[in-house]
């Protein structure tokens, strides 16, 4: 399975950027707004909807607040909303 991994320097608390990342079911409002539209946790995944109308189910593999660390997967593919 490939793996992506990004570092990005921000002029923001680490704190604060943790709080926003920590809140897996709030992506679409604190993360990517206008990108995506909705989120829902779903047991141990997130499903997304993007503006375009694609819905992705993405696992959630690891949370580790000690860490600061938050993995993911894109499951299943994706389908468009009815």
């Amino acid at each position: 399975m490939a793996s992506i991994r990004k570092e990005i320097a921000l002029n923001v608390p680490s704190k604060d950027v943790w709080d926003a990342v920590r809140d897996v079911g709030a992506v679409h409002k604190r993360l990517c707004p206008g990108v995506l539209i909705d989120a829902r946790l779903e047991n141990d995944a997130r499903v997304v909807t993007f503006a375009n109308g694609m819905v992705v189910r993405e696992l959630i593999v690891d949370l580790d607040d000690e860490a600061r660390r938050f993995v993911w997967a894109a499951v299943g593919g994706a389908t468009d909303t009815p």
